[in-house]
């Protein structure tokens, strides 16, 4: 009888969870220690300071519940489209609870060391050294391991020229829970992030004063498009992400979604205008900054020139006096400690030697049994792109799929790095930005699950419709291929039903007449003719 394979996942966030899942689909025995007494990861707040990242306790998630939602997994249609961080965090406990993934995770286990074992030429395996609860170690062999620790692991802390001399308290936002007492405060927010404007838009609620510092500036877009769409559903289409992208010109479509996101407010006058195209950074989405700065209970500075005492001088020459807080909104830089002592794969500055998809470093090419997952910034969902990573890792460990050699993995990782460079801004936070549609493409490839909507086009047009025009939703990815979900074609078709469901709370919406469902289908046929006929013919 053939041995069950052994996996070991590190983590039980929104990465490590589906990895559980397809461990257990893909038939591995599977083990994941978790150092904190629960699940959910960085999403799981806690109200004091840890070594660990916790979001604030204001935080709702920047994408939608059916973009955020995991391939086999559908939101209640009742979750409201944006969810605050306790209710993804009951998703994440549904999920465990339904597909019994909680016997498979140990609590309060912290791995300390992953290394490769002295015949890992021959097997490929891993021992994994961690401590319980009691503090008692204990070493593992597995055939295969998951890290998914994302990438938010050191503290990024700017300095200033006198900044020694400011009374007051500077701190990381990694160290921020809520704006509960800053209400007789002024306090000064640095970095134009979505972490930093959401840290500002609480704190411009109750404090004296906020002031938001940004150098170089950001675009903001809103989390909803239109008049009832949500943002993230809009910009992953899977017609324009993938069609309509390679005939218009990159230039052209910055222009075109600056022009829409600077008709909500003047990034000029709002002191936000940046250099850099809009696709040039990762997104920051804020509905309530605006209104914020219209109000005057947040302003927006350049950037800090130096510290005086309590006085910070900004680099336009204005002042901000009597100034009681810092909080530094600055990011976070990643490195992989667990993994041989930090050895095995060296990162400096947040560049790393070359990681095939960012998931497979090319230090262990030669075997692909130590996988990262999660370890990327897409425009779009980190939870589904997650569950696509474990896919492809289970299904190559396994023997089902095979990776390029490691000359092709290496090409491709070093192209990836350039595009990257090229296309975005000179920072840090930039090493890891995927485009969330054609990089779930480009690993459904690998496991041929990509969607095929003209196989069904003539025999299920409803279908062939949302899946060619619709959102990019993970159930897409369940229609064919490797364990196909029995499920998908109906999650999809339910999407639109799901999103109006959370706008109205349970109120019954007013059924379209047939006229106005003729008349928008006509509209939507008429404007991909004039597209066609304008760009082909």
């Amino acid at each position: 009888m053939e041995r069950q394979m052994k996996v070991c996942v590190v983590g039980a966030g929104g990465s490590g969870l589906p990895c559980i899942h397809w461990a257990k689909i893909y038939g591995f025995d599977v083990t994941c220690f978790e150092a904190s007494e629960d699940i959910g990861g960085l999403w799981r707040y806690k109200d004091h300071s840890t070594n660990e990242s916790s979001v604030m306790k204001g935080t709702v998630i920047n994408t939608s519940k059916e973009m955020t939602a995991y391939s086999d997994y559908p939101p209640a249609a009742d979750i409201p489209n944006y969810m605050h961080n306790s209710k993804l965090m009951q998703y994440f406990r549904d999920y465990a609870r339904d597909f019994h993934l909680n016997p498979h995770i140990k609590l309060k286990h912290k791995v300390l060391n992953i290394e490769r074992t002295a015949d890992y030429s021959k097997t490929g395996q891993w021992k994994v050294t961690y401590e319980n609860q009691f503090e008692a170690r204990h070493e593992e062999i597995f055939d295969g391991v998951l890290l998914c620790t994302g990438h938010h692991a050191d503290n990024n802390m700017p300095k200033w020229e006198g900044m020694e001399t400011f009374p007051g308290k500077i701190l990381h936002s990694h160290d921020y829970k809520s704006p509960d007492g800053y209400g007789d405060k002024t306090a000064v927010v640095i970095g134009v992030g979505n972490s930093g404007v959401d840290v500002a838009c609480e704190l411009g609620r109750v404090a004296k004063q906020t002031y938001l510092v940004s150098r170089r500036g950001a675009w903001i877009f809103s989390r909803m498009k239109g008049n009832d769409k949500c943002f993230d559903m809009e910009l992953n289409n899977r017609f324009i992400a993938l069609k309509f992208l390679k005939v218009v010109p990159m230039r052209i479509l910055e222009k075109m979604v600056e022009h829409d996101v600077d008709s909500r407010f003047d990034h000029e006058k709002f002191g936000l205008k940046p250099k850099h195209p809009i696709f040039s950074a990762h997104p920051t989405l804020s509905d309530e900054l605006p209104n914020r700065v219209m109000s005057g209970t947040v302003k927006v500075k350049p950037g800090i020139k130096k510290f005086q005492g309590s006085t910070l001088f900004f680099e336009d020459g204005t002042v901000a006096e009597d100034v009681d807080e810092v909080i530094c909104c600055t990011g976070y830089s990643f490195r992989f400690p667990l993994l041989e002592k930090g050895n095995l794969v060296p990162i400096d500055n947040n560049n790393h030697g070359g990681i095939y998809k960012l998931m497979f470093p090319l230090q262990t090419a030669d075997k692909n049994t130590l996988c990262l997952i999660g370890l990327c910034q897409p425009w779009g969902s980190i939870m589904p792109l997650s569950e696509m990573q474990a896919r492809v890792f289970f299904a190559q460990l396994r023997g089902d799929v095979k990776l390029p050699s490691r000359e092709l993995l290496e090409q491709d990782a070093v192209m990836q790095k350039a595009a990257m460079a090229k296309r975005y801004v000179n920072s840090p936070r930039h090493t890891l930005q995927v485009d969330f549609v054609p990089y779930m493409e480009g690993l459904a490839e690998l496991i041929d699950c990509q969607p095929k909507p003209w196989d069904f086009a003539t025999t299920d047009p409803r279908l062939f419709k949302e899946v060619f025009f619709g959102p990019n939703v993970a159930y897409v990815y369940r229609l064919s291929g490797p364990y196909p979900w029995p499920g998908a074609r109906q999650a999809i078709l339910d999407v639109r039903h799901r999103v109006d469901q959370g706008i109205t709370a349970g109120r019954p919406l007013r059924k379209k007449s047939l006229l106005e469902e003729i008349f928008n289908n006509w509209v939507l046929v008429f404007g991909l003719l004039f597209f066609v006929y304008y760009f082909f013919f």
